[in-house]
């Protein structure tokens, strides 16, 4: 049985789904999110409460359960408080700076690195050494956030780079001099 799949889920004040086949579209105070789910899950919303059925026990349609009960967890999430991802950059000379609508950052190379704006995200930069991301989407807040950290992952030896706010880096002992 899919633990996951099973759990209700209770729409919260201000949120409202739409149903139409297996195109679920959720809108909130923050905005709006469609997504089309696979036609076998059965969708249903019965007083304020939000249920997914599947078909079979077989094996893609237990998979399929959880996973889409997930999604529109996170769609109704997403609508309702929003999603934000905390960026710390480490480093001397390493620094983030907002221009316009992008986002510089210094982090050793012969350049700087620019991050266009893309639509449904927003990033700050409230100090020059923390960047921060927000959206609806928790997918495309996790992909622009990885993006960003990717520019220069953080290093075990002296803990350089781009991490999450809340990544513990595991540090290495150098080489020793005989």
């Amino acid at each position: 049985m899919s633990r996951i799949g099973l759990k209700i889920l209770e729409i919260p004040e201000g949120v409202d789904i739409k149903i139409d086949g297996n195109t679920v579209t959720v809108k909130g105070p923050k905005g709006e999110l469609t997504r089309v789910f696979h036609e076998d899950m059965t969708i249903k919303i019965e007083d304020n409460v939000l249920t997914v059925e599947r078909p079979s026990d077989n094996k893609t349609h237990r998979a399929l359960h959880g996973t889409t009960r997930s999604l529109i967890g996170n769609m109704v999430e997403g609508v309702h408080v929003g999603y934000e991802k905390t960026l710390e950059i480490q480093g001397v000379g390493y620094r983030a700076q907002k221009q316009g609508d992008k986002v510089v950052i210094n982090a050793g190379y012969s350049h700087p690195v620019e991050i266009e704006k893309r639509e449904g995200i927003e990033i700050e930069v409230p100090a020059n050494t923390k960047v921060i991301v927000k959206g609806i989407d928790k997918e495309l807040v996790g992909a622009v956030a990885a993006n960003i950290r990717a520019i220069r992952p953080p290093e075990p030896y002296k803990g350089k780079g781009i991490r999450y706010a809340n990544e513990y880096v595991r540090r290495k002992e150098g080489k020793t001099a005989k």
